[in-house]
């Protein structure tokens, strides 16, 4: 028996909206995640405990599914774990500087 890695969908570039991403962005917890992967790169899930202190595992999956959802960050399986990713080039092409600016 073999377990399969759950892929999660991403919406493509073209398909973001503005709304949704700084919907995603409004909330201090998903900034603050936001934040960090600007400026250390990827992150596994388990490391990305809020600083101000720790929250449910259920909220941090909420926290990451609203952001991927957004089209903000991606979620992809590595082994049996999961890394995330700032779509940074995505969100450019779509909504020139808003990121920085947001940041």
């Amino acid at each position: 028996m073999s377990a399969k890695t759950r892929e999660f969908t991403h919406p493509e570039t073209a398909r973001l909206e503005m709304t949704d991403v700084l919907f995603a962005l409004s909330d201090p917890i998903r900034l603050e995640l936001v934040r960090r992967l600007a400026a250390d790169g990827p992150l596994e899930v388990a490391e990305c405990q809020p600083r101000s202190g720790p929250i449910p595992k259920s909220t941090l999956s909420h926290h990451v599914k609203t952001l991927r959802e957004a089209g903000v960050i991606r979620n992809e399986p590595q082994g049996r774990r999961r890394s995330l990713s700032l779509r940074r080039e995505d969100l450019e092409s779509r909504f020139p500087g808003l990121l920085d600016a947001v940041l």
